[in-house]
C-alpha cells in the first residue's frame, strides 16, 4: 500500500473534518458560507487544474447535461449541510451527511436494478437504527435540533446526486481537475443569488472573518477533496471507505475542544451504530 496515498487520504479526511469547525466560526450566513467556500476556492483549483495539460479543450452536450446537474447537486448538498452545521450539533451533522453512500447504492438499486447484497441492507438496517438513536438524542439539544438532522440526511441525498453524476464523467473520460474546476465555478454561480435572496450577511466583519472563509475554500474544499481524490486513485476502494469514516470521528473530536461541544452516551452510541452501518454497507457494496 503506497504510504504517501495513505498519508493523503487521512490528511484529507483530516481537512474536511474542520469543515464544520469553520462553518460555525464564520459570522456571514450558511448559505453564505457555502458560497465563500467555493467562490473563493476557484482561483486555485482552475490556476492547478491549467498545469495539467491532458484535459479535453470543451465538453460535448452530455457532458454538460452532466456537469451542470453535478454543479447543482453540489450547490444543495453545500447549502443543507451549511445549514445543518448551524441548527444540530457537529457530530450529527457529519455522521448524517455520511449516509451518502448508502443513498447512491440505493439509488443504483432503484434506477439500474442493481440488487443490493445481504451485506448491504443489514449495514442499511444498522444505519437506520444509528440515525433512531441520533435524532433521539437531538430532542434533548435544542428547538433546531431535528431540523438539523433533517437537513443531514438531506446533505447526504444531494451528495450522493453529486457522487453518482461526477463517476459518469469520469466514465466519459473527463479529468478529475478540470472537473472539480468546472463543477465548483457552477455551484458558486448557483449559490450566489440564493444567499443574497436568502438575506443573510454576506461580508464577514474583518480581516479574521475572511481567514476563516479561506480556511473554509482552500483547506477544507480544494486541499481536503484534493487530497482525498488523489488518495482513491491510488488504494483499494475497500480500504479507502473505510479510512474516510476518520472523516465524521475527527469532526466530533474538533468540535469538543475547540467549540467545546460534548457529546452524550447516546449520541455515541447512536454514532457507532451509524459508522458501522456504514461500513458494512460500502462493504456490500464493492
Amino acid at each position: 500500500m503506497r504510504a504517501p496515498a495513505l498519508f493523503a487520504l487521512f490528511a484529507g479526511a483530516t481537512c474536511i473534518a474542520l469543515s464544520p469547525i469553520w462553518v460555525r466560526m464564520s459570522d456571514v450566513g450558511p448559505t453564505a458560507s457555502a458560497f465563500w467556500r467555493v467562490a473563493l476556492a476557484v482561483p486555485l483549483l482552475w490556476a492547478v487544474a491549467a498545469l495539467v495539460p491532458r484535459h479535453p479543450a470543451s465538453a460535448d452536450r452530455r457532458q454538460r447535461w452532466l456537469l451542470a446537474a453535478a454543479g447543482l447537486a453540489f450547490a444543495g448538498d453545500l447549502a443543507f449541510w451549511h445549514w445543518s452545521v448551524q441548527a444540530t450539533s457537529v457530530a450529527n451533522a457529519t455522521l448524517l451527511a455520511n449516509l451518502s453512500s448508502i443513498f447512491v447504492t440505493l439509488a443504483a438499486w432503484l434506477l439500474w436494478r442493481q440488487r443490493p447484497t445481504g451485506q448491504f441492507l443489514l449495514g442499511l438496517a444498522l444505519s437506520l437504527v444509528g440515525v433512531a438513536l441520533l435524532v433521539r438524542a437531538s430532542l434533548g439539544f435544542s428547538s433546531t435540533a431535528l431540523l438539523g438532522d433533517a437537513f443531514g440526511v438531506i446533505t447526504a441525498m444531494f451528495y450522493a446526486w453529486y457522487l453518482l453524476t461526477v463517476k459518469r464523467l469520469r466514465d466519459l473520460g473527463y479529468a478529475t481537475l478540470r472537473l472539480m474546476a468546472v463543477t465548483t465555478t457552477l455551484t458558486a454561480a448557483i449559490l450566489l443569488p440564493v444567499a443574497l435572496a436568502s438575506g443573510e450577511t454576506m461580508l464577514p466583519a474583518g480581516a479574521g472573518g475572511w481567514l476563516v472563509l479561506f480556511g473554509l475554500a482552500w483547506i477544507t474544499h480544494a486541499g481536503g477533496q484534493g487530497l482525498i481524490t488523489y488518495a482513491l486513485a491510488h488504494l483499494p476502494a475497500a480500504f479507502s471507505s473505510v479510512g474516510l469514516l476518520l472523516q465524521p470521528v475527527l469532526a466530533a473530536a474538533f468540535a469538543w475542544a475547540l467549540l467545546a461541544e460534548p457529546l452524550v452516551a447516546l449520541q455515541i452510541a447512536g454514532g457507532a451504530v451509524v459508522l458501522a452501518g456504514i461500513y458494512l454497507a460500502r462493504r456490500g457494496a464493492n
